[in-house]
């Protein structure tokens, strides 16, 4: 079924202009803007640029999706096959089914939402121009990422971000920016070799760099060893970009560090890179390497649950002097660790599990960002103790709707049923409960236990949030100065108010709800009619894990 009967070349067209246009528009970036278009502030022409750009690719996306034969998810739609590398047996394939169309609807999504925002609240740093370009190639590269179906290609968009994202950060970041941009840079290079070998090694063992081809030979013509040694290499580089436990140290600082919009992209396309390709490449392509290396996968995976969450406690407690960013990153250590354990079941169940956490960490956490951004915005800081001590009343008393939605938002990501978070972890134990055949019942079921003992940390945590930054604190121990405790906005003055009430803060904005309120909505949609997702990705995994056969 379709919604739109769309005919298959213009499908084509279509997903290729999702692929190419936001590249296109890099390059356009930097050139002077027309006369007629340049206005009477020509920062504001290219970031008028930016939104336009990614405006489109986001009504592409949405026409692709409604295009989309949603009876056959398991196969893939709008193919492009054309011969690139001839010696090399290279092809420029892009393809798209129920495992990757929600991930480019997210990547099209988030970067509007980043861009719109972007246009009112500019982060401090240099030209416009180089900011709207970054922008604009990091972009394409998460799109081509989930497009392409070649491992050479899938490679050279994975390492096409990599450059963007630096310069965000480096140039625009905060407070240690330049360090938290070379151990970003350092960390996923290094782990980009190793999985250039193992690609390599895949690619040239069974003759072939297509990944439909291997998905559907699912590793017959690899030997184990073979397998199992791709499956370390690539997988190292995956679980980088993951980020998997012991492996994550560079993602708290590149969030603290980066620019709202920098964070938002990172956390809620970035990450989704590397568990991709876990169930795109590894499951189908290396069963028998996956199967060897699955029950350490779901080791590091759930110490990374109970990792993160410890690790956000310790930065929520009073007095810890904890960067609500900091602790933001922290968490979504946490929430892909539920990730990689669905994967690790090698279930249908798990998998799905880990698809649909993925999308629901992506815009629960994009929101966070966007929300915490916002809030260091309007006090000059992040850091939990000044905003829990700044008034008694904090932000419900000081902008209520943003304390609203920031409480919205926090009981999602620690999961409350009714809303998209708890569906992935939900089905993520279910796979853990009963894994694939051959791998141990009893080991699983233990880190379906530390996993679900992981998800009342994260209530903890995330509740312990609310009550100090919506709610505020008055302690008689508190070693908080005066000017600690009311701190200036940074978006101007505060509002007069009735003597005894708290000063107020700017609530809520106009461009601000714009960006924030589909997030929050497509929430809400995903956790009340899960089968949106779960109806998509659920064919397809089910012919991933069946090596092709549907």
């Amino acid at each position: 079924m379709t919604v739109i009967d769309i005919s298959p070349s213009v499908m084509q067209f279509l997903l290729a202009f999702i692929v190419v246009a936001p590249l296109l528009g890099a390059v356009a970036a930097l050139l002077p803007a027309p006369p007629g278009l340049r206005g009477r502030n020509p920062d504001q022409a290219v970031l008028r640029h930016g939104v336009t750009v990614t405006g489109a690719v986001l009504i592409a996306a949405i026409v692709l999706a409604v295009g989309f034969d949603h009876d056959h998810p398991a196969t893939m739609q709008a193919t492009t096959d054309i011969s690139w590398i001839p010696a090399l047996g290279v092809r420029i394939h892009l393809g798209i089914d129920g495992i990757s169309l929600p991930l480019l609807l997210l990547t099209a999504l988030l970067t509007f939402l980043c861009a719109l925002y972007s246009y009112f609240k500019l982060p401090a740093g240099p030209s416009p121009k180089a900011f709207v370009a970054l922008v604009l190639v990091l972009e394409s590269g998460t799109l081509a990422t989930f497009a392409v179906l070649d491992l050479l290609l899938f490679f050279l968009a994975f390492e096409m971000v990599l450059i963007p994202m630096y310069f965000l950060i480096a140039r625009w970041g905060g407070d240690q920016r330049r360090a938290a941009a070379w151990k970003f840079i350092l960390y996923t290079l290094l782990g980009s070799v190793v999985m250039l070998l193992g690609l390599l090694l895949i690619g040239l063992k069974s003759g072939t760099f297509d990944m439909v081809a291997l998905a559907t030979d699912n590793g017959r013509g690899l030997t184990t060893s073979v397998q199992v040694i791709a499956v370390l290499a690539i997988g190292i580089g995956l679980a980088v970009k993951t980020p998997m436990w012991p492996l994550h140290s560079w993602l708290p600082d590149a969030h603290t560090a980066a620019p709202t919009v920098g964070s938002v992209l990172l956390a809620g396309v970035l990450l989704k890179m590397g568990t991709y390709g876990f169930v795109r490449i590894l499951l189908p392509i290396a069963p028998d390497g996956m199967r060897t290396f699955a029950p350490y996968l779901a080791a590091f995976a759930v110490v990374g649950i109970v990792y993160g969450s410890l690790a956000c406690l310790a930065l929520a407690r009073n007095g810890a002097k904890g960067d609500l960013k900091r602790l933001i990153a922290y968490s979504s250590v946490g929430h892909m660790g539920f990730v990689l354990l669905g994967i690790a079941t090698m279930t249908p169940t798990g998998v799905n599990g880990a698809l649909f956490a993925n999308i629901a960490h992506g815009l629960i956490t994009g929101l966070l960002f966007f929300l915490v951004g916002a809030i260091k915005d309007r006090y000059g800081t992040a850091d939990l103790d000044t905003l829990a001590g700044a008034t008694g009343a904090a932000l419900y008393g000081r902008a209520p709707r943003l304390g609203a939605l920031l409480a919205f938002a926090a009981v999602a990501s620690l999961g409350l049923p009714g809303l998209a978070g708890f569906w992935g972890e939900m089905l993520t134990l279910f796979g853990a409960y009963s894994p694939a055949e051959g791998l141990s019942r009893p080991v699983f079921r233990t880190f379906m236990a530390i996993g679900a003992f992981g998800t009342l940390l994260t209530a903890a945590y995330m509740l312990i949030v609310v009550r100090r930054v919506c709610m505020g604190e008055h302690s008689p121990h508190s070693q908080l100065s005066p000017d600690d405790r009311t701190p200036q906005p940074a978006d101007g003055p505060e509002r007069p108010t009735a003597a005894g009430s708290p000063p107020q803060l700017a609530d809520i904005q106009t461009y601000e709800a714009a960006a924030w309120t589909p997030l929050a909505a497509l929430t809400v949609l995903a956790g009340l009619w899960p089968a949106i997702l779960l109806s998509l990705t659920d064919p397809a995994v089910q012919k991933l894990l069946a090596g092709g056969k549907s």
